[in-house]
């Protein structure tokens, strides 16, 4: 993966997860527009990145949301998808949230836009039901900086 494609990736990815966290569809759509597919693979390489770091953050404080807020959340974040994604992304949320982890395997292989836009939502009601919208964006630009500050070295 080339620089450019790799820093395309990092800044979609961060965009895509603020226009979920801001409830805002044309922020999501802005930020995506135009990826040819190394675009799209660069965006879900960061994004998978992301998810699987607030899952450990998850899995090792022990923190456990209600499974109500998880759902409300999910439903609010996966509101502003592309209408043919809204659906299965806030029923993948909502399996994920009962415990099936496997839910999200299953799309990245089949669709890889979907695969984006489920993993952005996944990483959005993780982060703001585990840090506050506010907390949340200061994650975000925490990771913003140690991501390029690393790659400029």
């Amino acid at each position: 993966m080339s620089d450019a494609v790799r820093d395309i990736g990092r800044d979609r990815a961060l965009e895509v997860v603020h226009g979920y966290a801001d409830g805002d569809a044309d922020a999501v759509s802005r930020a995506l527009d135009g990826l040819d597919e190394d675009g799209w693979a660069a965006v879900y390489t960061v994004l998978s990145g992301l998810l699987n770091t607030t899952v450990g953050i998850v899995e090792l404080t022990g923190t456990r949301q209600p499974l109500g807020q998880v759902v409300r959340c999910a439903d609010e974040v996966a509101s502003v998808a592309p209408p043919h994604y809204e659906f299965a992304i806030a029923e993948a949320t909502r399996a994920w949230a009962r415990g099936d982890r496997g839910v999200l395997r299953a799309m990245s292989g089949q669709d890889l836009p979907g695969a984006v836009h489920m993993t952005a939502v996944f990483v959005t009601v993780l982060g703001v039901t585990l840090w506050g919208r506010a907390g949340f964006f200061g994650v975000l630009r925490t990771f913003h900086e140690t991501v390029t500050a690393l790659l400029e070295e």
